[in-house]
């Protein structure tokens, strides 16, 4: 039987798809793509020789492709925690899919494993910006404050590498990244031995300093909204500054705006963190828009439902 592995190019993805691997051993075909490039299964062509490993991708969003791998007799696997709608009945498919807020496919990997490579599950969960699942997942680990915060770090950094329109504004490919990790069953050793992790770590102390001086378009004790410019630093950091503002505003919905050469606006959205809710159907609204419930997104949105979206998001969250 021929693997292909299909996976977000975000944090949470990378590390899901490291953690079966450390797991069960093998030569692979790689799918994947910028964090908000989800429909990857259309580029799949799989028949009766094939076993899938679908990680950290929305269902409903590639439901007429997996049908498709179904019905031509590949056996498919398929972890998540975005909105998947029904899922399909199959002999072929097992799914584990949890859209639980406080939890996302590292985590939901994890507990598939056992706690088998905990260290990643943690390490992908920091870059999902859920820092007390992550905590919790440390428990038995007896982990320090100083290893804690090596891994929300290197889980930020990753996750910081999977945003931009397309791979040319990302320092590496989601699926050359994989490779740099695949060797290490620690995420210590690869924060200690490897130089692609000081050229993240370096590149989001550098893009998230010039997104904290950005100004709010607008803002109040329960929203606020970020316009971000058509620049590469505006796209590599957007998810990761939308994750800091939700931390140290956990009241706070937020929506963050990136502007496009093609005239639409990129959308990142954050629910508050004291209450996760309805950030998926929010975007789901629109046009390219999904997500889940604590973190949603719009990959286009157009210039003309600029005022619908600010109307539809403070709606919501006021």
């Amino acid at each position: 039987m021929s693997q292909i592995d299909v996976f977000n190019g975000d944090a949470d993805g990378i590390c899901s798809l490291h953690q079966l691997r450390l797991n069960n051993p093998c030569n692979s075909q790689l799918v994947t793509g910028v964090k908000r490039d989800i429909k990857l299964l259309d580029r799949v062509k799989a028949d009766s020789s094939n076993t899938i490993s679908v990680l950290d991708i929305s269902l409903d969003k590639n439901r007429i492709a997996l049908d498709r791998i179904l019905k031509a007799g590949a056996k498919v696997e398929y972890f998540d925690h975005h909105y998947a709608g029904e899922i399909p009945a199959s002999p072929k498919l097992t799914a584990h899919i949890d859209t639980s807020a406080e939890t996302c496919t590292s985590l939901i990997v994890n507990n598939h494993l056992n706690g088998a490579h905990a260290l990643w599950a943690v390490t992908g969960a920091f870059g999902d910006n859920l820092h007390l699942a992550a905590r919790d997942a440390t428990r038995a680990l007896n982990l320090s404050e100083k290893g804690l915060d090596e891994l929300r770090h290197l889980g930020e950094c990753i996750n910081y590498n999977g945003y931009g329109m397309t791979l040319d504004d990302l320092h590496f490919t989601p699926d050359a990244l994989y490779r740099h990790i695949q060797p290490h069953s620690s995420p210590f050793t690869f924060i200690q031995e490897a130089l692609q992790f000081q050229t993240l770590a370096d590149g989001y102390a550098a893009d998230i300093e010039l997104a904290r001086e950005s100004k709010p378009h607008s803002c109040s004790d329960r929203i606020g909204i970020y316009l971000l410019p058509n620049e590469p630093w505006a796209r590599r950091v957007s998810g990761v500054f939308g994750n800091e503002l939700a931390r140290n505003n956990p009241n706070r919905a937020h929506a963050l705006m990136t502007e496009t050469a093609e005239g639409y606006f990129r959308v990142s959205v954050r629910s508050p963190l004291s209450n996760k809710t309805d950030a998926d159907f929010l975007c789901m609204k629109f046009p390219t828009g999904g997500g889940r419930k604590g973190a949603a997104g719009i990959n286009e949105l157009p210039a003309s439902m600029f005022d619908s979206f600010i109307e539809a998001f403070s709606e919501t969250y006021r």
